[in-house]
């Protein structure tokens, strides 16, 4: 079903699987502060991610997990250490939908696109296509305020796919949905996963969510963020979040997660 490994403190590299990594993380580290009093989020992370890998990010609440996305994403700069991603810059899916209010869904896509360089007379076309992929077809025309949570958040996986890249960084996009709207997009978005064969490097503090969509969960300590523990997945895809594989899995890995939580509590 799964194979859990245990990670050492001397920061040894977590492996892609197979080939070149789409991603790769090397002794990462990230402070903020001033020298002497910094704060240290990340401490010495080595992970690489295969092309077409879905990972997924977990920890508890301020072990870093957003810090090192933003760190892969380009928008901030590791204190040390190094971050390779090769090709197009990776897309970036936030929790907020952050979508133009005085766009249409159409128009927010369309913006994507002119910043990926899509030439004007095609953008509405793959506009078109790329809303038809999130299954929201005919709704170019319709404003933010005419869509409902879900349908808002699947404007915004369009828009990040209109970017052109292959590697695709989701930081709990789906965290503030409600439970069935969140089980629908959990299907859509391991679909276009599997369509697109995307590279996923995905952020969350749901268990069940993280076993149900990756085919590795790696487990960050509490603060300073370190590789843990990660475990490879084998669980036939499409899973539910009610199977007993993803429960029973789900089950192991959030005692990890408790034992992470009371080290950092008693330090």
């Amino acid at each position: 079903m799964s194979q859990a490994l245990t990670i050492s403190e001397d920061a040894p590299r977590v492996e892609a699987p197979d080939g070149p990594p789409a991603i790769r993380i090397s002794h990462v580290h990230k402070s903020f502060g001033r020298p002497g009093a910094a704060n240290h989020v990340i401490d010495d992370i080595c992970l690489d991610v295969a092309p077409g890998e879905f990972v997924t990010l977990l920890g508890a609440s301020g072990c870093g997990k957003s810090t090192l996305l933003n760190l892969v994403a380009g928008l901030d700069r590791p204190t040390a250490g190094t971050i390779e991603v090769p090709g197009a810059r990776p897309a970036l899916m936030f929790q907020e939908h952050a979508l133009f209010p005085w766009l249409t869904a159409g128009r927010n896509i369309e913006l994507a696109l002119r910043l990926a360089g899509v030439p004007r007379a095609g953008r509405r076309a793959e506009a078109e296509r790329l809303l038809e992929l999130v299954r929201l077809g005919g709704s170019y025309g319709k404003r933010v305020h005419e869509l409902s949570g879900g349908m808002r958040q699947r404007v915004a996986l369009a828009r990040s796919l209109a970017q052109g890249s292959n590697v695709l960084l989701m930081d709990e996009p789906f965290a503030a949905l409600d439970a069935i709207t969140r089980d629908v997009l959990h299907d859509e978005i391991t679909r276009i996963w599997a369509e697109r064969k995307l590279t996923v490097l995905f952020v969350t503090h749901n268990v069940r969510e993280a076993v149900r969509l990756a085919q590795r969960v790696v487990l960050l300590s509490s603060r300073p963020g370190r590789v843990a523990r990660e475990w490879k997945i084998d669980l036939p895809q499409p899973r539910r979040i009610e199977s007993a594989g993803v429960a029973d899995l789900s089950i192991e890995i959030t005692e990890e997660l408790r034992g992470e939580i009371r080290r950092h509590v008693q330090h």
